[in-house]
């Protein structure tokens, strides 16, 4: 092989995902499957076919599975964006329970009147003057 086909041999074995490993490319993976698959690729390339050729082949041949980062189709929502959703749930729940408990501890609160200032000096000047303004307004 050359030095150009040990690199695409290398870049699709890290791309392509070992079927009896967890989470494993075939780079990654000395199982007996990834090693049969490793020769695979070699044949495929040596037979002179390209690097999408030869995905696709192995998507025909194993399913979508094979790939080590599958393309966001219809049936592949949950997995890409399963993820997102649940850490959005999540945190409405969280926001959800503080807020019913910041309401609940708002009622509990027992409930104090408004001190009043009506009978002081300044109040009694701002309403003199506020009242003033009306009448101004009022001609």
């Amino acid at each position: 092989m050359s030095p150009s086909e040990t690199e695409r041999l290398k870049r699709l074995s890290e791309e392509l995902r070992c079927l009896v490993c967890q989470n494993q490319t075939l780079a990654d993976s000395n199982a007996e499957l990834a090693v049969d698959l490793k020769k695979q690729l070699e044949l495929l390339l040596a037979q002179g076919q390209t690097d999408a050729q030869i995905r696709d082949y192995m998507v025909a041949r194993y399913g979508d599975f094979v790939l080590y980062r599958p393309p966001v189709q219809r049936n592949t929502w949950l997995l890409w964006f399963g993820p997102f959703a649940m850490l959005m749930g999540g945190a409405l729940i969280w926001w959800l329970v503080q807020r019913r408990n910041r309401l609940a501890e708002a009622a509990s609160a027992p409930r104090q009147p408004a001190p009043t200032n009506a009978g002081s000096e300044p109040a009694r000047a701002e309403v003199e003057s506020v009242a003033r303004a009306r009448a101004l307004l009022d001609r």
